[in-house]
């Protein structure tokens, strides 16, 4: 995974020189230097690609040509990019002092001092204002799913995170919130087996994180995250297992299930699954043997191989739900 962005390790707030060996060494500037560059690295961007999954209900709905739920599908999308920037404005504002103590995090706008607090506050509110917006208006028929996922955020940050086992369980809320959003907000039945599988996954996703948060700060873990002393690596491997087995077992019977057959006429997702086996076992590899895992938008859009797992498996099920089909 590549490393955080950011500016040089110390976030010198204003550029000085000092005399050395008759020389004069220039600290990198801060703040100003940054410029606009801070704020949306405050915003996170790259984490707006775990957004996508409110379209999962026009997927497997077959709703992708009604352009009133594509429209409504967009909005929330957008609703959900400003809303999640606004709760990790929130967090960055909340956990900065523990922040100084990750090799990573510490080079985030709020620690270095590129972003004030004031100005942090100030696009936080911004942009939980326009969300609310696009979610009240334009986002389908179910306002109070983007309530609930901005109060789930909130219980989160203020607490609920230190709760072991229950705070991964409450990063999965967030994408089943997303899920709910692009099927029951756009009047799509949402598929139980959609439902499970997509549970499966983001514990999947959730204990990878903190099984490389520990990785990543073997003796001073609790430093950063409270929750990580009641977590060890041989334990957060066990339920690595269980949701990863859980995931490819629940995909895989949701492809050759009848109900699914009758919905997409076609019994050739199951030929889909070899893609989902292999990104997860792809993204395994890159937890232990590369210190990856601990963001998973980074390590889809920086990592080759998950991106062509992840295109094919998104080809082959265009593909197929598109009239193909494999008897």
């Amino acid at each position: 995974m590549s490393p955080d962005d950011g500016p040089p390790q110390g976030g010198a707030s204003h550029e000085h020189g000092v005399r050395a060996s008759g020389r004069t060494a220039v600290t990198p500037a801060g703040p100003r230097a940054w410029g606009w560059r801070a704020y949306l690295r405050l915003l996170r961007p790259h984490q707006w690609v775990k957004n996508g999954f409110v379209f999962l209900g026009l997927l497997f709905g077959h709703a992708w040509s009604d352009p009133v739920k594509l429209g409504q599908a967009l909005a929330a999308f957008a609703a959900f990019c400003l809303l999640a920037s606004a709760v990790y404005v929130m967090n960055d504002l909340i956990d900065r002092e523990q922040d100084r103590l990750h090799p990573k995090k510490k080079l985030r706008p709020l620690v270095t001092g590129a972003v004030s607090v004031g100005g942090a506050c100030a696009l936080g509110a911004a942009c939980l204002v326009a969300g609310g917006i696009i979610a009240r208006l334009w986002a389908g028929s179910a306002p109070w799913i983007f309530v609930a996922y901005v109060a789930l955020n909130v219980g989160y940050s203020f607490g609920l995170k230190h709760v072991v086992i229950l705070d991964v369980f409450i990063i999965a809320a967030g994408f089943m919130l997303r899920i709910l959003a692009g099927t029951l907000g756009l009047d799509i039945a949402p598929s139980q087996w959609l439902l499970l599988c997509g549970l499966m996954l983001t514990l999947f996703l959730g204990f990878a994180k903190r099984s490389a948060e520990l990785l990543a700060l073997p003796e001073d873990s609790a430093g950063h995250r409270r929750v990580l002393e009641h977590y060890t690596a041989p334990m957060l491997d066990q339920f690595i297992s269980i949701v990863a087995a859980g995931t490819v077992i629940s995909y895989a019977l949701y492809t050759v299930s009848a109900e699914t057959v009758a919905l997409h006429g076609t019994r050739g997702l199951i030929a889909t699954v070899p893609f989902v086996l292999y990104g997860m076992l792809r993204y395994l590899w890159r937890l232990h043997r590369h210190g990856g895992g601990g963001d998973p938008a980074q390590e889809l859009l920086t990592d080759p191989h998950l991106l062509a797992a992840s295109a094919g498996w998104l080809l082959l099920v265009l593909f197929l739900l598109g009239g193909v089909t494999i008897r």
